[in-house]
């Protein structure tokens, strides 16, 4: 398995392997082992709700002590780390993937997506996958991401949130 495959599977479902909205920190951390909660949760306490435990790449926010939203985090030009759960047998990853990839990965699948005008501004761009909802966050590169091509979109994140 593959970075884009965990990033196609994600796009087309809304869920990474068992890991979905809606399901328990609980039952999130049996599957992960214990995240490394948001400094929020350390000053004010587990049920203060909105804010990500997270383990390496991968964020789970967390409200009334349930998945609310799934992130993947990318620094393009740079090595990344997610879970085995998410992307087996790999303990870092390449975490450059440009925005025509990703696009042609998500055609090939069949999987439908449209420009995400709310977050399409500047330097950045977005599409939004369906039926899952899930966004993808794309920008130039910054002066600290070492990337091939200086001129084109680079994702850096994607993530599904629950209404």
């Amino acid at each position: 398995m593959t970075l884009m495959d965990v990033l196609v599977g994600f796009s087309r479902t809304g869920r990474i392997g068992p890991l979905n909205c809606g399901m328990t920190l609980a039952e999130a951390e049996i599957l992960l082992g214990p995240g490394r909660p948001h400094p929020a949760h350390i000053m004010k306490g587990p049920d203060i709700d909105g804010y990500p435990y997270s383990w390496d790449g991968l964020g789970l926010v967390v409200t009334q002590r349930a998945v609310s939203g799934i992130w993947i985090n990318l620094r393009p030009g740079s090595t990344a780390e997610l879970p085995p759960l998410v992307l087996p047998d790999s303990e870092s990853f390449d975490a450059t993937v440009l925005r025509e990839e990703l696009i042609a990965a998500l055609d090939d699948a069949g999987c439908r997506h449209a420009v995400n005008s709310t977050l399409t501004f500047g330097r950045q761009a977005s599409l939004i996958t369906r039926p899952a909802d899930v966004c993808a966050v794309f920008s130039l590169p910054g002066r600290d991401n070492h990337v091939p091509h200086r001129d084109r979109h680079y994702l850096n994140v994607m993530h599904k949130h629950t209404a």
